[in-house]
């Protein structure tokens, strides 16, 4: 039986392509912990500076797989709160992964697969991509990866595509904020490379720190407290070694080191 992920290594870039093409890249509870453990490992690598998800074949998640759902459907209430738990804790460890993501979009995806785009810090889809929370057409909702949709799209669209259960494109899915670019189908690989190229320029650092920070600041809470933190924050980055070699780098009109060219393992 095929592995239900491949795991590629290219430098500092990890690539987790789901590979279940037969079944448009579908959740099950392998493909699932798969994911998860492949994620906690990029997370655990210092070498690991950006991870690509993407699919294999023609959709890049059709979301849960049929018999999947069709086994749940007999379980017990608390056998299907174990499962869900399952698929939310790999919803929370893509999203809080402490290193940037990219979703490479080259086709369809529904309900976890949206799921799984919304995670990403960086999602690029083609034309041939498209999307549904088709959720309530089954008497179901999004509700594990609820929180990540809602804060890609916000609370209104949101309301829209969860109780609607229809399908979108992905001109649109950029409109609302599920898709950073739509680009050609033949461009997709060049664009996916040029976001990878960009966050390798940025500090290591800096760069996995930032989802951190955006979450803080979006949750808010008392002002002084976040000034304090955000104050704490950038005096640390400042005298850290990295970001004395930032400094030094800028100062110097020269490239900082971890910019320096990468060749591919």
């Amino acid at each position: 039986m095929a592995e239900p992920l491949l795991i590629e290594h290219a430098g500092a870039v990890r690539r987790l392509r789901m590979n279940r093409p037969q079944l448009h890249n579908a959740f099950d509870p392998g493909l699932i912990a798969a994911l998860t453990d492949a994620l906690l490992a990029a997370g655990a690598d210092p070498q690991v500076r950006v991870v690509v998800l993407e699919g294999q074949g023609a959709s890049f998640s059709a979301g849960a797989d049929l018999q999947w759902m069709r086994g749940m459907a007999a379980a017990s209430e608390a056998e299907n709160r174990d499962d869900a738990l399952a698929l939310a804790r790999l919803m929370r460890t893509l999203d809080e992964l402490p290193r940037p993501t990219v979703a490479r979009v080259h086709g369809p995806a529904f309900g976890g697969g949206v799921g799984l785009v919304a995670c990403c810090d960086i999602a690029i889809g083609t034309p041939a991509a498209r999307f549904g929370l088709t959720e309530s057409r089954l008497g179901l909702l999004p509700a594990v990866i609820s929180p990540y949709v809602i804060a890609a799209i916000g609370p209104r669209q949101a309301r829209r595509w969860f109780a609607s259960g229809e399908h979108f494109d992905a001109a649109t899915a950029e409109r609302i904020g599920l898709l950073h670019a739509v680009v050609p189908s033949e461009g997709l690989d060049a664009a996916v490379q040029r976001q990878i190229g960009l966050l390798l320029a940025a500090a290591p650092l800096a760069a996995a720190s930032a989802k951190a920070l955006v979450r803080r600041v979006a949750a808010g809470g008392d002002g002084a407290v976040l000034d304090a933190d955000n104050a704490a924050l950038i005096a640390t980055l400042r005298v850290s070694p990295e970001g004395q070699e930032g400094l030094a780098a800028f100062l110097g009109k020269r490239a900082p080191a971890w910019a320096a060219p990468r060749q591919p393992e």
